[in-house]
């Protein structure tokens, strides 16, 4: 059986990223391909690193830094099921979803703040259109009862 095997463009067009986001994820350490041709210039990505990467956009999609993702993938390239990788793979999670809350906080506080900001200025607003109505009514009546 052979290990199936994708060029950088390959991946950079399956992912619908440039291939220098992904040399650049090969300079952080998060990938390793193999190199093949003159002076091992073509990039070889097997399938452990296709995995990778696609884990690698999951994260970064999701918020994580590049130091918890490459954590993760650390975890993930592990052998499975000992307690201090599910602890630390925890403990990630866990730092990840309290900034996330504490961004969701903000973010909830901002948004009232921007409707209460909002409902004041249509307040002004209507409060102004019906002063000019009122004006141009009194000024139509007066002009009303000149003639």
């Amino acid at each position: 059986m052979t290990d199936t095997r994708y060029t950088i463009t390959e991946l950079a067009r399956e992912f619908e990223i440039t291939p220098r986001a992904i040399r650049f994820y090969e300079n952080q350490g998060l990938l390793a391909p193999a190199r093949e041709g003159t002076n091992g210039m073509r990039r070889v990505y097997s399938a452990r690193d296709r995995t990778r990467l696609k884990l690698t956009l999951r994260g970064k999609r999701l918020g994580f830094t590049l130091l918890e993702v490459s954590r993760l993938l650390d975890l993930y390239d592990s052998p499975t099921g000992t307690v201090a990788q599910l602890h630390a793979f925890l403990d990630t999670i866990a730092a990840h979803r309290a900034v996330l809350e504490r961004q969701l906080e903000d973010l909830n506080a901002t948004l009232a703040e921007l409707a209460a900001y909002e409902a004041q200025g249509r307040a002004l607003l209507s409060a102004n259109t019906e002063k000019r109505a009122r004006k141009t009514t009194a000024a139509t009546e007066k002009s009303a009862k000149v003639t």
